[in-house]
């Protein structure tokens, strides 16, 4: 059974589903019909989160502030009544901790938030290496640092859960894939014992639903404010990156999707979870199959060294995919590497130079291809299936020669996504769980 595809089951024909995507830059609404297609969308900006040195905070009134002006925007078009579920999704990590009533005691540790090194010690002394709750910037290092900050806390919330407890008033709440890095096992469906050894205090644990479990209705007091059906649900939502993989519509064991951001992003469907702590390999259950992902620190970053948007934009035109340059490049913004190497020292690869800047530009754009095939080499290695299909997301997948470097280089065939916001993806969350009745 495929994850999540578009639901055939017994959804209200007339039904509206929205997803909500809280970003680091703004919060993304879209509504979708019972059949997949785009009704309405809309984006609110939010302003760059707290940024010291490894620092990175952000106050969540200013996400509700935002989630209510995107909200106003994108139901003005509709009818609200045909509103039957909604979803939210939120950056990966992000963490806060409330009172018993919700309110936030601190501002948020944000997903980028790398401050929490003794933490993370004490993470690595304890923990089995299969969890994916390793390194100075998991949830459970923050949660470590919050609580002994804060000892009149009662709940410890995702960026998601909080969203989704103003909207229904339900404390408490997570989903499998927000709670994976807070040392959730996706395995046994529990929180393990050894958090415990660690000095997490369980009562700050919220109880972890399955992405796409209905929460219950909106809370009365939202309805009225916004002009929604008393009888909207809200369901148990997703990160910010399982949302944009939804998106693409990949959903057999084999497809796997790349995002060509600023960092290198894979992830592929497999019939089993995959986990090497290792190379930052790990795996969200999702339905009755598991995603399984890695990051590279190449990418975008890397060609941002040698090159503006303009300057790639002028020198694309002139690659030649069907001509290799053999240059055998390693593009990395820094010295350091995570998956498929791991290396914190690893130095870039990247002369030499050619006096020619579009075949510098393509020998950059091959050495991130041949990264992109390594890491899918890795994951297959470590168990996971050989990719049979490559959706893209992200910038780079505009790039038509880049497109063919990759293909050559991956040996499947690559397309470029036709729907990739996380948005949408956390709109066919919402509408699989009305399908499932």
């Amino acid at each position: 059974m495929p994850p999540f595809p578009v639901p055939t089951g017994p959804v209200a024909t007339g039904s509206l589903h929205l997803g909500l995507d809280l970003g680091t830059s703004g919060v993304r609404a879209v509504v979708i019909d019972a059949q997949g297609a785009v009704q309405a969308t809309a984006r609110e900006p939010l302003p760059p989160p707290q940024r010291e040195g490894p620092h990175m905070r952000q106050d969540p009134a200013l996400w509700w502030d935002a989630v209510r002006r995107v909200l106003a925007t994108v139901l003005a078009p509709l009818e609200c009544s045909r509103l039957a579920s909604l979803a939210v999704d939120g950056t990966s990590g992000t963490l806060l901790l409330t009172d018993p009533e919700g309110t936030p005691l601190a501002p948020a540790l944000m997903y980028g938030d790398a401050a929490c090194v003794a933490e993370a010690a004490r993470i690595e002394a304890l923990a089995p290496p299969d969890t994916a709750a390793r390194g100075p910037a998991c949830a459970l290092a923050r949660l470590l640092n919050l609580q002994a900050r804060h000892p009149e806390a009662a709940h410890a919330l995702h960026q998601a859960d909080w969203i989704a407890a103003r909207l229904t008033g339900r404390l408490g709440l997570s989903d499998e894939h927000n709670a994976l890095k807070l040392g959730y096992d996706p395995l046994r469906r529990c929180w393990p014992a050894w958090l415990q050894a660690l000095g997490v205090r369980a009562g700050l644990l919220p109880e972890v639903l399955a992405p796409g479990t209905r929460i219950g209705p909106v809370a009365p007091e939202i309805a009225r404010a916004f002009g929604l059906p008393p009888h909207l649900q809200v369901v148990a939502g997703t990160t910010d990156g399982v949302a944009a993989f939804l998106a693409t519509g990949a959903s057999r064991a084999g497809e796997a999707v790349t995002s060509l951001g600023s960092t290198l992003v894979l992830k592929l469907l497999s019939p089993q979870p995959v986990t090497a702590s290792a190379f930052g390999v790990y795996s969200h259950r999702l339905g009755d199959q598991w995603l399984v992902g890695g990051a590279s620190n190449s990418g975008g970053a890397a060609l941002l060294k040698h090159f503006n948007a303009e300057r790639m934009a002028q020198l694309t035109p002139r690659l030649r995919p069907e001509f290799p340059t053999g240059l055998c490049y390693y593009p990395l913004p820094v010295p350091g590497e995570r998956f498929p190497v791991n290396d914190p020292a690893l130095a870039p690869r990247e002369s030499p130079r050619p006096a020619d800047d579009a075949l510098f530009f393509q020998g950059l754009l091959e050495g991130i291809a041949a990264v992109e095939a390594l890491g899918y080499q890795r994951m297959a290695e470590l168990g996971a299936p050989t990719p049979s299909r490559v959706l893209t997301v992200g910038g780079g997948a505009r790039n038509a020669a880049w497109t063919a470097l990759r293909r050559r280089c991956l040996g499947v065939p690559v397309e470029r996504a036709s729907q990739e916001e996380a948005a949408y993806g956390t709109a066919l969350l919402a509408l699989r769980a009305m399908a499932a009745g």
